[in-house]
């Protein structure tokens, strides 16, 4: 496992500033397009707006969900829907999921957590394994989060893996305590099996 690095008590500002700069890097190290990771739900979209306000070449950027609710794209429960409603306007490549598609290596996987431990929608109940032979996979919460009834497509683990970084943002207290468990291998949920087999440099601002 990688060694985690923890950073306590960012505020949206300063979380957008340091993926700022981690994009900065990438796209100055190369002239192809650079390709990153991001997580759906509430924590996640006031960080990329204010992201978004940073003078970057926005174009050459390629953005992956890590996962997105099995519902047409102008559904308000889509996390696709709402990535392309930000990214759209500076000319960033949103890319829609699908179980067929080939995964690039990503300059940043960025994840959040849920407290039952899942990543992207890697939940408990999918048994997710980071040998896995595939890239993305389509399956079913169990129990449906009531917030959002829906079947999910995912990144798997193997495909968030492959990048040069993870990130996690993580809010409360509850989380936090798990995400530490994980660190400690003290629980055998998706984001302490991602942990394990990590290789990359890991940060986690809670």
């Amino acid at each position: 496992m990688a060694a985690v690095t923890i950073i306590e008590g960012a505020d949206d500002s300063a979380i957008a500033g340091w993926v700022a700069e981690r994009l900065r890097a990438g796209l100055g190290a190369t002239h192809r397009p650079l390709a990153i990771t991001v997580p759906g739900g509430s924590t996640p979209f006031p960080i990329i707006e204010l992201l978004l306000e940073r003078d970057l070449p926005w174009q050459r950027l390629a953005v992956w969900p890590n996962d997105d609710r099995a519902v047409p794209e102008d559904h308000p429960a889509s996390n696709t829907g709402k990535l392309r409603a930000l990214f759209d306007p500076k000319g960033v490549e949103v890319v829609t999921l699908s179980e067929m598609e080939a995964i690039p290596r990503f300059a940043l996987a960025w994840l959040g957590m849920g407290a039952d431990g899942h990543i992207a929608s890697l939940f408990p109940n999918t048994d997710p394994q980071a040998d896995t032979p595939h890239p993305v996979v389509r399956l079913t919460p169990d129990p449906l989060p009531p917030e959002a009834p829906f079947d999910r497509i995912s990144l798997t683990i193997p495909s968030l893996l492959a990048s040069d970084e993870i990130v996690f943002v993580i809010r409360g207290a509850d989380k936090r305590a798990v995400f530490d468990a994980a660190v400690r291998g003290e629980n055998n949920l998706p984001v302490a099996r991602l942990l394990r087999a990590s290789t990359q440099p890991v940060t986690c601002f809670a």
